[in-house]
């Protein structure tokens, strides 16, 4: 327990530094590929969440997830790529190998779906090479581009208004 606490405040040691490197892209393209880092600690409708991003003509085979749990069972297999505080080191390292290829990744647009800042979030966040990020108004205002004020739950929500941000850039 005191040992995750500590851990805790590397990581977001680590994470202070990230945020003081700003990368200012700017959005000119259409969106075809998706990153989603999603909190399913608090946000059970993944699902869901994937086939509203599809009904404003994103192809799902375009849209990778990858899902952050507080605890994660032993036994249990996830149907997508989950990670916990296990895979990120003292050093604020990424140590799993799916969640360093999501970070290396380009995509046009990363929806970080969490609405509470924990660090590990908001490292995968910060370390991402995205050229667009979204996230929620509730969680640093340096992580991401543009900041979505609704609730979790409210995913229609989050959704319809992105893309209507997205169409007004166009």
């Amino acid at each position: 327990m005191f040992l995750n606490y500590i851990k805790e405040l590397f990581v977001k040691k680590s994470l202070k530094n990230n945020l003081k490197i700003v990368k200012n892209e700017v959005f000119t393209s259409n969106v075809q590929t998706i990153g989603l880092l999603i909190d399913e600690s608090k946000f059970r409708h993944s699902k869901e969440l994937v086939k509203e991003l599809s009904l404003h003509g994103i192809d799902p085979k375009n849209i990778k997830i990858v899902a952050y749990r507080s605890k994660l069972e032993k036994k249990k297999t996830y149907s997508r790529p989950t990670f916990s505080k296990k895979d990120i080191n003292w050093k604020g390292d990424v140590t799993a190998d799916f969640l360093n290829d999501f970070t290396e990744e380009e995509f046009d647009l990363l929806i970080s779906y969490y609405n509470i800042e924990k660090a590990i979030l908001m490292m995968i966040t910060s370390k991402s090479k995205a050229k667009f990020k979204v996230g929620f108004s509730s969680v640093n205002k340096n992580l991401n581009r543009w900041m979505i004020e609704t609730e979790m739950e409210n995913y229609k929500v989050f959704v319809s208004e992105l893309f209507r941000y997205l169409k007004s850039l166009k």
